[in-house]
């Protein structure tokens, strides 16, 4: 067992550095080690940072678009229990998923742990800074989970296992958020009637073998960086170069006590230089232009769009003519294909954390529970595009049922309203008293 914590607690200090990279480039607070100690002189403390937060934006502009509204049974005809999505809201896991996806995008992964508490199940969604877990080589399923945290310098940590759940502490302090990978001693151990660990990785995967995920933001850190370079860059020539600079020739210089050159003229604006000599001549050198720049950003930027998928008019790409609506559909086609794919891959994830959410308060066996996630379309659609799709197919016969919800995205809750509203209505209409009925 302490083979375990150690495994897992150096598995946390490994991947610390590269958390705290990807963090930094979330937050545009990533190191200028691009500026050139000439460019850092010439800014002096006039720009304090500078990060055109591109990799942020291809997060978010994913994440925006991964909102669940529902599970249904996989097998035809079945209805998902109505408590599970009530448990689903009383954790508020509206947001809580939005977080977890945010995580698994910026990080690679995060965590959702499933529990029994004192009102039903309960949902919570773990940092990969706080939270690692082992997989099984051939089935690739959840071994062991282990979260530490600090408080008030005191390590406390959590193992969860497929028989038992052991709350920890470290016999040692943490010191300058270092951790002790040895040394921790059980407090309690309670017993997991669920029979498999109840911790489910979402996991932003790019290949087989990447069990801990890929940062949907590693292949464009390079070119931010090189944005950010050539954007400084272009603020070194405007503040240096791109104004006109003045010249004077003839005029007899005056030094102080100590030698140096006193400047005659002044750079404030609005004030006139004089000369009383008359042999002096005054000229201006031309500003330098800055549309190498400009191109070469805009060639960045292109780059940055290809590989994340972003569409120009995220990117602020050929602004100057607003985009039809069909050109915006067409412009976000890679964008909504990598979020169907994040669908499919981040739907099994919430596939297992509904298992175990239904185990929990019924006892069932999560592998015998089948589901499937609803998403919100990723697509854009103005309302008047939607309200026309789910007129055509409900004309074409299709269940109302299903064109709220594939068509209008909506959410089990929105969809009982309108089939009770539906029923009213049709009483109403053949003139049925429904409080007679009830007597």
């Amino acid at each position: 067992m302490n083979d375990v914590i150690k495994n897992l607690s150096e598995k946390l200090d490994q991947n610390t550095p590269t958390l705290d990279k990807l963090d930094n480039y979330w937050r545009g607070t990533q190191p200028a080690a691009y500026l050139s100690k000439e460019a850092r002189e010439a800014l002096g403390s006039s720009l304090t940072g500078l990060a055109v937060n591109f990799p942020k934006l291809a997060v978010t502009a994913l994440a925006e678009r991964l909102n669940i509204t529902g599970f249904r049974a996989a097998a035809e005809g079945e209805e998902p229990p109505a408590d599970l999505w009530r448990a689903w809201n009383r954790n508020r896991m509206d947001d809580g998923a939005a977080q977890a996806h945010i995580d698994a995008l910026v990080y690679g992964r995060s965590f959702v742990m499933v529990w029994a508490g004192p009102r039903g199940p309960q949902i919570t969604v773990e940092s990969p800074r706080q939270m690692a877990v082992t997989h099984d080589p051939v089935s690739h399923q959840v071994t062991a989970a282990f979260k530490r945290w600090a408080n008030n310098g005191e390590a406390h940590g959590v193992l969860y296992l497929a028989d038992k759940i052991q709350i920890m502490k470290a016999q040692a302090n943490v010191t300058d958020n270092v951790f002790p990978a040895t040394g921790w001693t059980v407090v309690d151990t309670i017993a997991n009637p669920l029979g498999i660990v109840p911790v489910v990785p979402i996991v932003n995967r790019g290949r087989l073998m990447d069990l801990d995920g890929v940062s949907e933001m590693a292949d464009i850190l390079g070119l931010a960086d090189a944005l950010n370079k050539l954007s400084s860059d272009a603020l070194v020539s405007s503040e240096f170069y791109a104004r006109p600079r003045r010249w004077a020739t003839g005029l007899e210089l005056q030094e102080d006590e100590e030698g140096n050159v006193v400047q005659p003229f002044t750079n404030e604006a609005g004030k006139l230089w004089i000369s009383e000599d008359t042999e002096t001549k005054f000229g201006q050198f031309d500003g330098a232009r800055l549309d190498g720049y400009s191109d070469l950003i805009g060639t960045v930027t292109q780059q940055i769009g290809a590989l994340s998928g972003l569409p120009p008019h995220y990117l602020g790409l050929f602004g100057d003519q607003p985009p039809s609506a069909d050109s915006i559909r067409s412009a976000e086609a890679s964008l909504v294909s990598r979020v169907y794919t994040l669908q499919r891959i981040f739907g099994n994830a919430w596939e297992q954390v509904a298992a175990l959410v239904l185990a929990v308060m019924n006892g069932v066996d999560p592998y015998d529970v089948e589901l499937s996630t609803v998403w919100q379309t990723p697509e854009t659609r103005t309302p008047a595009q939607a309200a026309d799709a789910a007129v055509k197919l409900k004309t074409m016969g299709v269940p109302l049922t299903v064109v709220l919800e594939d068509t209008l995205g909506y959410s089990p809750t929105q969809i009982e309203r309108v089939r009770v509203a539906q029923r009213e209505e049709a009483l109403d209409a053949a003139g049925v008293n429904l409080a007679e009925l009830a007597q």
